[in-house]
């Protein structure tokens, strides 16, 4: 049986075009993967397509409008997720323009379907005393804990994705001063951060106890398991999450029901936005790509809006009448709108 055309160009595009012409990560393109394996068990359930009679003919603006339905009320997948699954629909019809022209304007109609608008949600972040108590718990005395003291302290130091923290190898660092990393983000967009040197000190101090050799030919990872495989981001949640327990049972009301590595990485923007730090400089320790999602921490910190008001509520301008409340011929006027 021949290969449908949709087949043929959903292969190239996942195998080929992705990873080698647009560079984009193996996580891009597992993402683009998953989303496209649910397009394909929804065509076979709801439209009675199986993957071998599947033709790009049939990818309509109906069909993924059905598919992104079926996401939400079948599989209760959240709006974000929705969202996430027509950005990859909308990304191969993007390819798919320039490699069919001719039927141009059936995906042009599947790039019109908008993304849902989803209510913004606040982030939970941790005080500077929620940070401590937590980075507080590891034991150091052992090797796990010493381990895991460095991997915490370095994850909220460097406030990087906790894939980035994953894909860490000896290499990505720097101790001599000024101490830096060097992390891997989205797109394989890479980064220096500058290091405290008291994390510097930890770092160095966990290179010599777990023998590592800090050279750049040195591609190990820098965190890894019993195995000596790279910790995986699940193992690294699951590390936070033993210690956020533990601090909780100790300082109750500083830390959140649920603390994840990307609270680590909120915290750390809302401290340096607490400091003072600009916004731009915040944007490019983080990696963010627009400052238009930086500036999420400006809106969320209630405390300083609430400090800039009282600093704008000056004196002077409060013990001022205006002039028209002398004015009564103008105030019985006012008066006489509301009747």
């Amino acid at each position: 049986m021949r290969p449908t055309d949709f087949a043929c160009h959903l292969t190239n595009y996942l195998s080929k075009y992705l990873p080698g012409q647009l560079g984009v990560s193996s996580n891009t393109v597992k993402s683009y993967r998953d989303a496209f394996s649910l397009f394909l068990r929804y065509c076979k359930a709801e439209k009675r397509l199986p993957p071998e009679r599947l033709y790009l003919k049939d990818l309509t603006r109906d069909t993924v409008e059905g598919f992104l339905a079926w996401l939400e009320t079948e599989r209760n997948c959240s709006i974000s997720t929705r969202n996430q699954r027509l950005s990859a629909m909308h990304a191969f019809c993007k390819y798919l323009q320039y490699e069919c022209p001719e039927a141009m304007k059936q995906f042009q109609d599947v790039l019109s379907i908008p993304s849902k608008k989803k209510p913004t949600k606040a982030f939970d972040y941790l005080t500077l005393e929620g940070v401590q108590a937590i980075l507080a718990q590891p034991d150091q005395s052992t090797r796990n804990g010493f381990r895991d003291l460095v991997l915490l302290a370095l994850m909220y130091d460097s406030g990087a994705r906790v894939q980035e923290i994953s894909d860490l190898t000896v290499s990505s660092l720097r101790l001599e001063e000024p101490a830096t990393i060097k992390l891997t983000g989205k797109g394989g967009k890479t980064r220096i951060v500058p290091l405290m040197s008291r994390t510097a000190d930890l770092l160095q101090k966990y290179l010599e106890c777990f023998k590592c050799s800090n050279t750049p030919a040195d591609a190990q990872p820098l965190f890894y398991n019993r195995k000596r495989e790279k910790l995986t981001r699940s193992g690294i949640s699951f590390i936070l999450d033993k210690y956020a327990e533990m601090a909780r049972g100790t300082l109750p009301n500083a830390i959140p029901t649920k603390v994840t590595p990307h609270t680590f990485r909120h915290s750390k923007a809302m401290h340096l936005l607490q400091s003072g730090v600009n916004l731009v400089y915040i944007r490019d320790v983080l990696g963010h790509s627009d400052i238009k999602t930086t500036e999420i921490y400006a809106r969320a910190d209630t405390d300083m809006k609430r400090k800039a008001l009282i600093n704008a509520n000056h004196p002077e301008i409060q013990s001022k009448t205006p002039t028209w409340q002398k004015n009564s011929d103008l105030l019985e006027w006012l008066q006489t709108l509301g009747q």
